[in-house]
């Protein structure tokens, strides 16, 4: 039986928080990558079209919600979750710029696992929480 292995991609300058998601995900259907960078970021895009982005807001080279537009722009497939601390202005801007969810950090596990489901439109994308 074939298994439907999904591509996330990470972009997340905090490494202990790529690290929590990728252990939450990994293996679970989902095949996790993480940069720290647009560039980097831009770079992974050339060659990869994963299902799914988690995206910080404030990165090293520049604010996540300028590259979204990018994103949508370029790969309209994409599912783009926006990610960030700050002020709450920044979800209505991100979801006018078309990100498709929008989390708060802190985010819970729960929060995650079911953004992620509702967007990748799978029931097993993300097994919940026991």
């Amino acid at each position: 039986m074939k298994t439907n292995t999904r591509k996330v991609l990470i972009i997340e300058d905090e490494g202990d928080l790529c690290l929590l998601i990728n252990i939450l995900l990994d293996g679970k259907g989902m095949e996790v990558e993480h940069v720290q960078s647009i560039a980097k970021a831009e770079e992974y895009l050339l060659h990869e079209q994963p299902s799914l982005i988690l995206l910080d807001n404030r990165l090293p080279d520049g604010f996540g919600i300028d590259f979204l537009s990018v994103v949508k722009k370029e790969y309209p497939a994409i599912k783009v979750i926006m990610i960030s601390g700050v002020d709450a202005a920044a979800q209505d801007v991100a979801l006018e710029n078309g990100a498709d969810a929008f989390l708060r950090k802190p985010f819970t596990k729960a929060q995650l696992q079911q953004t992620i489901t509702e967007l990748l439109n799978t029931e097993d994308a993300v097994p919940s929480a026991s």
